[in-house]
């Protein structure tokens, strides 16, 4: 067990560094000696999923202040492995080891730590077969496929007693917690709408067609829990995305998340009552991309509060100036916060303050990572230890992507519904036929 390994380290500690303070600290190499100092509270990290959010890992990691260990690179794509090993390799002076498969990851009893960075449909079913392993997980959003792996997610979290957090990385940023702050405060007197925003100048996305799977990658298993079919060709390597939903949550899984967590956060709210969407694929429409590329949602919740979510994918027009953000309003003023800045306007629409943050966290470029990641990691890492408290625990950050399964399924179901408020069960039988979906057997994520 980690705690068995952790109670003899300690127990070794002293005695080694009874050696070094004999022998001399130049005696040992910097590896060794950082392995000596700080020991006692090492975290040993395991990453599945070494694709584009791979950048986002490398400082924490790396940071002698995380005070961790990286024992494992894992994805089912062989070049992905080499080429995360070779890029770590910049960072840190030891080989973590490179695995296939997932399983064979959390079979290994001192790895405390899952960062689970695979696609969507193997966010939840991922995070929770390491729960079962003991491993406290770090899962980027979206942290689920759908309602139901929303609902097993959190119960699993308390069940293993295990700490989860989302990878909605402004939770951890200074600027943002800094305002919203003073908008709990009531800078703004009574915030009652928000609208959060994303737009991005994606192009053509390649039509599917059967294909030999490309060489070193483990089809099979990056299926996983969603059901068995062929392999099509642009399918794994982001493009999976927008075909279909056996695989992505849509923009408003992929982008939206971060906006919609940040707008409810400043409000205070928790599950919606009520659930409108207007949205259609409306660009380049004969090729691949198989769901709406352009949404307006509209969430009303208790105590008259509203949020809005506009988001276009393929139209880059700067309607409220940046690429993503939000915009708080309340009955004394407004607030526009993004990943950079934060500006604070009166009712009359003032600009009384201004702050710009060093930020730089990436905005609506592929990839990213950052300063906000950097310590939303480490925020876990520090948690784990007892140290700090988590910044987007799973149990409320689960309830900012409900919003995106709400607008989703709205979609879907070209329908609004309600919602109760307290349980997120949705008031409409042809809504909640989508709260889970199809899983390959075996593939169920219940516990």
């Amino acid at each position: 067990m980690a705690s068995n390994r952790r109670d003899f380290i300690k127990k070794t500690t002293s005695a080694a560094l009874g050696v070094t303070l004999f022998g001399g600290v130049n005696s040992l190499s910097a590896k060794s000696y950082n392995n000596i100092i700080g020991s006692n509270d090492r975290i040993n990290v395991a990453i599945a999923g070494l694709g584009r959010r791979l950048n986002a890992f490398k400082a924490p990691i790396a940071s002698k202040q995380s005070n961790v260990n990286l024992l494992y690179l894992c994805d089912v794509m062989e070049s992905q492995r080499l080429k995360a090993l070779k890029d770590f390799g910049q960072y840190i002076d030891y080989a973590p080891k490179l695995e296939n498969d997932i399983r064979n990851v959390l079979e290994d009893k001192n790895v405390d730590v899952l960062i689970n960075a695979t696609p969507d449909h193997w966010h939840t079913p991922g995070s929770i077969m390491a729960m079962k392993a003991g491993k406290h997980v770090y899962v980027e959003k979206p942290c689920s496929h759908n309602m139901y792996e929303n609902e097993q997610l959190v119960n699993a979290s308390k069940h293993f007693n295990k700490i989860v957090q989302m990878g909605n990385q402004q939770r951890s940023s200074g600027h943002t917690i800094e305002i919203i702050t003073e908008i709990h405060n009531g800078v703004i007197g009574k915030p009652y709408k928000a609208v959060a925003f994303y737009n991005n100048g994606r192009g053509r996305v390649p039509l599917q067609q059967k294909a030999s799977v490309p060489q070193g990658l483990d089809w099979d298993l990056w299926q996983g829990p969603a059901p068995r079919r062929d392999y099509t060709s642009e399918t794994w390597n982001y493009n999976w995305h927008w075909y279909g939903w056996d695989y992505g949550t849509a923009e408003a899984g992929n982008n939206g998340t971060h906006e919609l967590d940040v707008a409810r956060w400043a409000l205070e709210v928790n599950f919606p009552q009520q659930v409108y969407v207007e949205a259609e694929k409306r660009h380049f429409l004969e090729d691949g991309w198989e769901m709406y590329d352009d949404m307006e949602a509209t969430f009303k919740f208790a105590d008259n509060k509203v949020i809005k979510w506009d988001g276009k994918s393929r139209n880059k027009y700067g309607t409220y100036g940046d690429g993503r953000g939000v915009i708080i309003y309340g009955t004394e003023g407004s607030v526009f916060i993004d990943r950079g800045k934060y500006m604070l306007y009166d009712r009359r629409g003032k600009l009384v303050k201004e702050y710009n943050s060093s930020s730089n966290e990436a905005g609506t470029a592929l990839g990213g990572g950052g300063d906000m990641s950097t310590r939303h990691v480490q925020n876990l890492f520090e948690t784990i230890r007892g140290k700090a408290k988590l910044t987007a625990p799973i149990d409320d950050a689960s309830k900012s992507m409900a919003m995106v399964h709400y607008a989703n399924i709205a979609y879907r179901i070209n329908r609004g519904f309600d919602v109760d408020d307290k349980t997120g069960i949705m008031y409409n039988r042809d809504a909640m036929k989508l709260w889970t979906r199809e899983y390959a057997p075996g593939w169920d994520p219940k516990f």
